[in-house]
């Protein structure tokens, strides 16, 4: 199984969000056909507040936790982080 295109945009919003501050993000129309599209599915799917972003909603905030954690793990590093 791989991630899909339309997965992959909606991942590149997901990581967008501070996870740090309540702040939203804002998807402006001169965005690339594709970001607008991500945001609305994310909107659809119930993960973030506004059609064109907006705030994470509660499983919005999990979903970009997990996709910010996954970005994290397959970073380069140093050293293995499992050890």
């Amino acid at each position: 199984m791989h991630y899909n295109s339309e997965q992959m945009a909606e991942l590149n919003i997901l990581v967008q969000y501070s996870l740090d501050s309540n702040q939203g993000i804002k998807v402006h129309s001169t965005a690339s056909e594709d970001k607008i599209a991500a945001v609305e599915r994310l909107f659809n799917k119930g993960l973030v507040t506004q059609v064109d972003g907006g705030y994470l909603t509660d499983i919005g905030k999990k979903a970009a936790e997990h996709a910010q954690a996954l970005i994290l793990m397959l970073s380069a590093h140093d050293q293995n982080i499992a050890s």
